[in-house]
């Protein structure tokens, strides 16, 4: 369903050369994620003009629900929405904000006509991965129960990438204990999550040629993540969504690059999902982790597919 030429993969091998050449991201590393971090902030003076240039208005917000709190980052348009998109930014659970995905937010607000709730959680390294999950279930249980009255009873979709991909679906099985909340969510879009905190296959034969990400680092970022645990620990279900029951999870867009060391998370979770539901799979020849951040017309196609996809879905719900 996404035409790839040999153009779209020419780009692509361009844009690998130059990440090979390029360091990689490992969270292992505590201090190179706080420089990361100090320098996302940097760039992100001034950003809050641009949104308004593009017509969009901004909020932040710190919402409760039975006592539990997160912080969550607003980007609107102006009048009525189909729905509204439920944002969980990646990062390697150790670095990012809610506005690391402001341009990708303002693309889906206008081709979508969506409001957009990303939710700004509690990083790993000052807080335990449970308060990530804490966070980004009751900013889901928080808009899934009219926390925007104005946009009351729209469907809602979930969107996570990477490591956000792994608290989307972690925070979806969460939401089975509402399962009236739950029946609210249209879609879930998951580009090339982690589903296993033991690692998969792709994770633990990742090598030093891997792009982006420290291959051979991985499954010990995996570790540090969880500390004193077994690997049968890291599998549990409540960490480890690949190992969940999945029954009742909405239909599910997911995406990976071949190249990219989560790839067997994105397929075996794409196996387990369709036994409940619908999934639109697309693996990406050649293409290395967070590749829809890259100026590629590859990323321009898989994204413009994901918008066609959340259109459908909100069409769908109402």
């Amino acid at each position: 369903m996404i035409s790839i030429d040999e153009d779209d993969l020419a780009e692509v091998r361009r844009l690998n050369r130059k990440l090979a050449r390029s360091p990689r991201f490992h969270i292992s590393n505590r201090l190179g994620a706080w420089f990361i971090q100090s320098l996302l902030r940097l760039s992100q003076i001034g950003g809050n003009a641009a949104l308004k240039r593009a017509g969009l208005t901004v909020e932040t917000r710190v919402v409760t629900v039975d006592g539990a709190s997160a912080s969550v980052r607003i980007l609107r348009g102006q009048g009525p929405v189909n729905g509204i998109v439920l944002d969980i930014h990646g990062g390697g659970w150790a670095i990012g904000n809610a506005r690391m995905d402001d341009v990708l937010n303002t693309a889906l607000i206008k081709a979508c006509n969506v409001a957009v709730v990303s939710v700004d959680y509690r990083l790993a390294g000052a807080t335990p991965l449970q308060g990530l999950f804490d966070d980004c279930l009751a900013a889901a249980r928080w808009v899934l129960s009219d926390g925007l009255p104005e946009y009351q009873g729209l469907p809602v979709i979930i969107l996570g990438e990477s490591a956000g991909g792994h608290l989307a679906a972690a925070t979806l099985l969460a939401l089975k204990r509402w399962p009236d909340l739950l029946r609210r969510i249209a879609g879930a879009v998951l580009y090339y999550g982690v589903y296993d905190l033991a690692g998969t296959g792709s994770v633990r034969r990742a090598g030093p040629d891997v792009l982006v990400l420290d291959g051979p680092n991985m499954l010990k970022g995996l570790r540090k993540l969880t500390p004193g645990m077994t690997d049968a620990e890291r599998r549990e279900r409540s960490l480890s969504p690949l190992y969940g029951d999945l029954t009742g999870l909405p239909p599910a867009f997911m995406v990976v690059g071949e190249i990219d060391p989560l790839l067997d998370d994105t397929v075996e979770m794409a196996e387990r999902w369709r036994a409940v539901n619908e999934v639109e799979l697309h693996l990406l020849p050649e293409a290395p982790h967070g590749f829809i951040h890259f100026k590629t017309s590859m990323a321009a196609k898989v994204l413009a597919r994901s918008h066609a996809w959340i259109g459908s879905q909100l069409d769908r719900a109402r």
